[in-house]
């Protein structure tokens, strides 16, 4: 279907009738009204809008009124259960599918989308090079293309991924449907890069940029030594600022001796990262969404599709990987409006920690070919003996370096290994196909993730108006100082 034969085909229904009737809600936020009206009219467009501010309803509401499929595409695997369950539970025919589905469901869900059965459906761009997906998606008239955290079509983003380069071409072959892109955070060189990655340079498109004006936020950074300083600080903090509280670490070792501290101060937490079981984090999760005055110790994983307004703090322990990611996690913090804090402890021995993050987030590609064949050799006993084995194998003894955990979760990525999650249920699929290899792209990412490093930590040791700093990173206006960020409370600005 192209973008020109697109209709509202549920006569009767409007935009605020299904906000209303689906949602509950009575009022859009702007841009939202705006954005779906030009997707409904077959526009496309690129929106830039901070996470937890209703990116989402930009092309659930669309799917509600638009006569075919609305395929969303995103990189969050871990998040879709979840957003597919709350939007069956508002009346939506959906369902997503990725590697995390067995054989039998994924067919079966293959099965339905051949149907035509889904009004909205959630996929991985690595989806796209499975012959039995494209089969079953061609029975369907794709209305809108929506795609989450489309900064990762960027190889200048903070988040690239390759499969998300191929959008442009994966566009033309669904017969460029109306497009709708969208970030909480893009530099002025990754917006350009997304438009012309998914080839809306040369075609009418509109940006939608809600900008990064946070009145309600105090931003602050403060140096320190070790990690005795860090928990008095986090201590004084605490009694300062009572109310709901995230404070983020990079390492789950740094975040366990933290934890311990604060429970031998009598300072009640949660805790949420990676090696807890899932019912545990989930637990946790619950929680402090309930709570009125929890604080979560968490890593940056927390916080992703979570959506609480009354957040009154958020710290940093261990200094943020990007200025993207920094923003986008001080932005859980007063959404409703209210008074916040924002707290960096910046500690100048953790730019160590980023830069193993760098080296471990990014494995070469005869690395991750390494793990791959070991995998296909050896499956029964790498079943058996999990990432142990792969970690003798490869010589990796440091149990703080997550390359082997990397790999084998880009190996899952890639399509090449199925059950990722679960040792007993590795199943080698493919070898990784060559583009995910090319060691060029491997050395540009790397250098592009320490510019970012490089910029934060400009950001920690600079002295102008932390926002207008920000501001500047993003390409925005330079406006006038914040007047309530440390640096210009020091200026007497």
């Amino acid at each position: 279907m192209n973008r020109g034969d697109v209709k509202i085909a549920k006569p009767g229904a409007g935009p605020e009738e299904v906000l209303s009737s689906v949602f509950g809600f009575e009022n859009f936020r702007p841009p939202q009204r705006e954005v779906i009206s030009a997707v409904l009219a077959g526009r496309h467009a690129l929106l830039l809008m901070p996470t937890g501010m209703g990116k989402s309803l930009c092309y659930q509401v669309p799917a509600k009124l638009l006569p075919g499929l609305t395929l969303v595409i995103s990189p969050l695997i871990a998040l879709m259960k979840d957003q597919v369950d709350a939007a069956q539970r508002r009346g939506f025919r959906c369902a997503y599918i990725n590697s995390s589905l067995d054989a039998r469901e994924r067919n079966a869900r293959y099965r339905k989308l051949a149907a035509g059965d889904y009004e909205l459906l959630y996929v991985t761009p690595e989806r796209f090079r499975k012959e039995e997906f494209r089969a079953a998606l061609k029975h369907n008239a794709i209305s809108l293309l929506a795609i989450d955290e489309a900064h990762c079509i960027s190889a200048w983003g903070h988040d690239f991924r390759p499969d998300y380069s191929r959008l442009g071409e994966i566009r033309e072959s669904l017969g460029q449907p109306p497009t709708l892109a969208l970030t909480a955070t893009a530099t002025p060189e990754v917006r350009a890069d997304i438009l012309k990655q998914l080839h809306l340079d040369r075609e009418a498109h509109e940006i939608f940029d809600v900008g990064i004006e946070r009145p309600n936020l105090e931003i602050e950074v403060h140096e320190v030594v070790g990690l005795d300083e860090k928990i008095r600080g986090l201590v004084a903090f605490r009694h300062r600022l009572p109310g709901p509280a995230i404070v983020y670490v990079s390492l789950i070792q740094t975040l366990r001796e933290i934890s311990e501290q604060l429970a031998r101060l009598g300072i009640e937490h949660l805790v949420y990262h990676g090696q807890l079981p899932d019912r545990e984090r989930r637990q946790a999760q619950d929680t402090f969404l309930a709570s009125e005055d929890a604080m979560m110790l968490a890593t940056p994983a927390f916080g992703l599709g979570v959506d609480k307004a009354n957040v009154r703090w958020v710290a940093h322990a261990e200094i943020p990987a990007s200025i993207e990611a920094y923003y986008q996690e001080i932005g859980r913090a007063g959404r409703d409006g209210k008074p916040a804090v924002a707290t960096l402890f910046f500690d100048p021995d953790d730019l160590a920690i980023q830069m193993d993050f760098i080296k471990w987030a990014n494995p070469d590609p005869a690395f991750i070919r390494g793990v791959y064949n070991l995998l296909s050799r050896h499956l029964t006993r790498a079943r058996a003996e999990g990432f142990d084995f792969l970690r003798t194998q490869m010589n990796f003894y440091n149990r703080r370096d997550f390359r082997i955990e990397t790999a084998v979760h880009l190996l899952e990525r890639y399509g090449s290994l199925e059950g990722a999650r679960q040792p007993r249920e590795w199943t080698p699929v493919a070898e990784p196909e060559g583009e995910y290899l090319d060691e060029s792209l491997h050395r540009e990412r790397i250098a592009g993730q320490s510019r970012k490093l490089h910029e934060i930590l400009r950001f920690a040791r600079g002295e102008a108006c932390r926002l207008q700093t920000i501001r500047a990173y993003f390409g925005a206006a330079e406006g006038s100082p914040c007047g309530i960020c440390d640096n210009c409370r020091a200026k007497g600005a």
